[in-house]
């Protein structure tokens, strides 16, 4: 007996019957078991509003209903209208019927194996074509069962020429690309370029920069200064991108002519209501200091201001809250009144003989250099006692950061660097002692005469500083005297000490040795020499704390040594944010930056900075 070959399904002739509702209900053999609510609602409105554009298939079962194959999200949309309504248009549904389970269970995997999403070219012309018809946004929302942004993203492309819109539809030009050529209202320059990018990886700014290569965006420090909306009073034209926050200014001569305008108004200001001297603009977006040394312009500084008692106090609470990030609109006006108070600001007689100059920096604000004394008024500032004369004697010689106390104890530590590396080295302490006592060194002492001092090497803020235990041993003259330390049998005690060996020995005297030690012993060079040969490392036994050492300087040195540390000038957002710390918040960042791993990293220190902060010294050793 041959075998019976199954039959293969006419869809052709497939027979389509209205099937009530309640009679429809969705086949296992349906694929799409899992669907999303929010979809079939948005599909029910789709439906309800354009009707039922495709029908449904199934497959007849035993008992008459029809078990849904294909359309199960459209059955779903149906029977939600049905439930939200009793008076709707679907008491029957139409339904292709598959011959058997077969050609039922085909159907099912055919249709969801052909669904495609519609590509973006499609969607842009299909949506355009809605649109231009009369359809609102949330309608053709309905229709295509996506959201109203994603449709407004659409049609903002629907006007781009067709030859723009084929090279999207062939691959040959991304979505991004064709984002681009919306900033454009020359068709012939977007074909033009079109033809020159097809198949090409070309960044969406380049083509920007194409379509309007003199156009000057909204971020450019000028447009900041002079504002968008100023310059579209005056008559500027300006292109929108429809899918970002960029801005294009195309009237760059328009734009230069207001920010010059405006900048000159500030300039006048400076003068006319300030009451400075003088007042000078600059194009250019930040100082050239080195110029104005070459200019040998001279620097007023404010006079600083000085709160009251009860104005400290609240100075501190409300920096307290700001730093804690719960200070209130008021509270941070009023903090920034008091640090106003605090920083002072010029007397009328200094703005009577020093200017300005002005200069709009990168973010598009104004930047005020001021205080600034010209050589021809230096000396009626000086008669007017606002400028200090020049010394006879060393006059460009800056004072000194740094007290005499100060310096004298970080003299007393780099001594104990000096001495503690000479208590590895004995072979060349007993060459200095041999230098010391011979003829060599200038001088000739007995052996027996010999009296070993003991120099200070211990700073009077020891916060920070590590002592070597070494250099402790020994009685100092002083000390002998007071305490009466006296050895009944030297005899006996020389015996004792001869026993302990040469390398005891050896240890004894340099340690004996190292302690007496003179700061710069036999001069700078000399001693320098000494320390270098010792291999001596202050920062091994100093660490720079906010107690022994940035409290002890003025906050200006603070700054300055920032600067130096994070390789910048004043200008520097962190540096000017360090600025405007009260003088004890600076020790403590300063303290924190030398110490701190995490400080460093949010100060953006690199490698090499972190590695010569680690060796940082005072320059007042």
């Amino acid at each position: 007996m041959t075998k019976q070959q199954p039959i293969q399904a006419d869809t052709t002739s497939a027979v389509i019957l209205q099937i009530p509702l309640e009679m429809a209900y969705i086949s296992d053999l349906n694929p799409r078991k899992a669907v999303s609510e929010a979809h079939i609602e948005s599909l029910a409105d789709s439906i309800k509003r354009f009707g039922l554009i495709h029908n449904l298939a199934g497959l007849m079962d035993e008992d008459g209903k029809v078990g849904i194959v294909a359309g199960g999200c459209r059955l779903r949309a149906i029977q939600l209208i049905a439930a939200r309504s009793e008076s709707h248009p679907f008491t029957t549904v139409p339904v292709k019927l598959a011959a058997d389970a077969a050609e039922a269970e085909d159907w099912a995997s055919a249709e969801n194996a052909a669904r495609e999403d519609m590509t973006p070219a499609d969607e842009i012309r299909a949506f355009g074509r809605m649109k231009s018809r009369g359809a609102t946004v949330p309608e053709i929302a309905l229709a295509f069962a996506v959201t109203e942004a994603r449709v407004y993203q659409r049609l903002a492309l629907a006007g781009l020429p067709a030859l723009v819109l084929d090279a999207l539809a062939a691959g040959e030009i991304s979505l991004g690309t064709a984002k681009a050529f919306t900033l454009s209202d020359d068709e012939a320059l977007t074909l033009s370029i079109l033809d020159q990018v097809k198949g090409q990886a070309v960044s969406e700014s380049a083509i920007k920069n194409s379509l309007h290569p003199d156009a000057i965006k909204a971020t450019d420090r000028r447009a900041r200064f002079v504002g968008v909306e100023a310059y579209e009073a005056e008559g500027g034209t300006v292109t929108r991108d429809l899918f970002s926050d960029e801005v294009f200014l195309a009237s760059p001569a328009l734009l230069d002519r207001l920010f010059t305008e405006k900048l000159e108004t500030a300039q006048a200001d400076l003068v006319e209501t300030q009451g400075w001297a003088w007042a000078e603009a600059r194009n250019e977006a930040w100082l050239n200091y080195y110029e104005l040394d070459q200019m040998k312009l001279v620097r007023l500084y404010p006079v600083e201001g000085d709160l009251t008692e009860e104005e400290a106090e609240e100075y501190d609470e409300l920096a307290d809250l700001a730093n804690g990030g719960v200070l209130d609109e008021d509270g941070e006006a009023r903090l920034a009144e008091l640090q106003a108070l605090l920083d002072g600001d010029y007397t009328e007689d200094q703005k009577a003989h020093a200017g300005c100059i002005i200069l709009v920096n990168g973010s598009g604000k104004p930047e005020i250099t001021a205080g600034l004394v010209r050589p021809e008024d230096k000396k009626a500032a000086i008669d007017a006692g606002v400028l200090q004369a020049p010394q006879t004697t060393k006059s460009d010689t800056p004072k000194s950061p740094y007290s005499q106390k100060l310096v004298a104890d970080i003299q007393a530590i780099r001594l104990a660097s000096v001495q503690a590396a000479l208590l590895a080295k004995p072979e060349l302490v007993l060459d200095l002692l041999g230098f010391g006592l011979s003829e060599a060194s200038g001088s000739f002492e007995s052996v027996f005469d010999i009296r070993l001092d003991r120099p200070n090497n211990v700073p009077s803020v020891e916060d920070g500083f590590a002592r070597e235990p070494r250099l402790e041993h020994g009685v100092d003259a002083i000390e002998y005297w007071q305490k009466g330390t006296r050895v009944e049998d030297l005899s006996e005690a020389f015996a004792t000490f001869c026993e302990t060996g040469k390398k005891a020995r050896n240890a004894t005297i340099t340690e004996a040795v190292a302690r007496t030690l003179p700061y710069r012993a036999g001069g700078v060079e000399f001693f320098g020499l000494i320390g270098d040969e010792a291999g001596a490392d202050i920062r091994k036994h100093w660490t720079p704390t906010a107690e022994n050492f940035f409290s002890r300087v003025s906050a200006g040195h603070l700054v300055d040594l920032l600067c130096e540390f994070l390789d910048c000038d004043a200008r520097d957002e962190r540096v000017a944010g360090f600025a405007k710390l009260k003088k004890a918040e600076k020790a403590e960042k300063m303290e924190k930056l030398v110490s701190d791993p995490t400080t460093q990293k949010l100060m953006g220190l690199t490698p090499e900075q972190k590695a010569k902060l680690d060796k940082w010294v005072p320059d007042c050793t």
